[in-house]
């Protein structure tokens, strides 16, 4: 079973409008109401593609109830932790004339000491033990940079792979204390290696070097349409990204995780779980708006990778 953990959740609502015009009142499409946030959007993913997972997250207010209403209505096991603070809410725009996506996200409201609390209690003592935790997204107000440190603690204690996917200073400590996999993009590798651009061919050498220097097994270096790099201490492999029409970025980075995460609790070799999760992140972008992806375009993207 994979445990997700998600302390920023969203409404997300995503909507369309012909153009944008300054100072006019813009006409748009009904809103498409969703459920999300970086490890919610995982075990959406996850469902998808027929695996199950147990999401963990805090909520509060209006929005807090609506985000359990969505998740129930979609299958999708989840263990909310109430907080003071209202569930915050994201709106994406879509400017037809371009194609153009504009996103508005917002930070969260801030978070009690105790109710971080209570988070990290619901995820110590899930039972039965899961195989995985991926913990994604940002930090809302008032939860501090450690949080994902402290995630990866129990996940140590409980003998659990953990993969973290976020930035900045929480990742840092999150390596410090151990974690199985991080999915950086280019960007994050940079911020990670202390650099602050990096070529092509030196994506190899300073992943390793972070991953001699750091309490990580695993760098999956994310790079769009140039597909992915999977590194080891022992090894590397570069996974090209299938030939597809891009729409919208829009949970690629998710799907991508969820995929990997999914072929890892099945038992599948390290570089099948890369090019399934490359299959999602793929499969992702060929959708407008927010949709994750097709069930049946990743497998049809996945089975082209394997044919490679």
């Amino acid at each position: 079973m994979i445990l997700t953990v998600t302390i920023n959740p969203a409404i997300d609502r995503t909507t369309t409008l012909p153009k944008l015009i300054r100072d006019k009142k813009l006409r748009c499409t009904e809103p498409l109401v969703e459920a999300g946030g970086g490890g919610i959007n995982v075990s959406k993913a996850i469902k998808l593609l027929g695996g199950e997972s147990l999401a963990v997250f805090p909520e509060g207010g209006t929005n807090g109830k609506l985000l359990q209403q969505l998740l129930a209505a979609a299958h999708i096991r989840y263990d909310a932790v109430h907080t003071a603070a209202e569930t915050r809410e994201n709106f994406t725009v879509t400017e037809l004339a371009t194609n153009a996506q504009y996103r508005f996200v917002t930070p969260g409201g801030p978070m009690s000491e105790d109710e971080i609390e209570k988070c990290l209690h619901a995820i110590s003592n899930v039972y039965p033990v899961p195989q995985l935790i991926v913990a994604s997204g940002s930090l809302p107000p008032g939860v501090p940079d450690n949080f994902y440190a402290r995630i990866a603690r129990i996940a140590k204690a409980r003998n659990i792979k953990f993969i973290a996917d976020t930035s900045g200073r929480p990742l840092q400590l999150a390596l410090q204390e151990g974690v199985y996999l991080l999915k950086p993009n280019l960007t994050e590798l940079c911020s990670l290696a202390g650099r602050e651009y990096l070529q092509i061919d030196e994506i190899e050498r300073v992943a390793r070097d972070v991953i001699a220097k750091s309490n990580c097994e695993v760098l999956v270096v994310s790079m769009g349409p140039e597909g992915a790099w999977l590194i080891t201490k022992d090894s590397s492999e570069h996974i090209a990204a299938p030939e597809i029409v891009p729409l919208s970025t829009v949970g690629a980075g998710d799907s991508m995780v969820a995929g990997i995460a999914y072929m890892l609790v099945q038992g599948a070799p390290l570089s099948d779980c890369v090019q399934f999760g490359v299959a999602c992140g793929s499969a992702a972008t060929m959708n407008a708006g927010t949709q994750l992806f097709k069930k049946e375009d990743v497998f049809k993207l996945y089975g082209s990778l394997k044919v490679v």
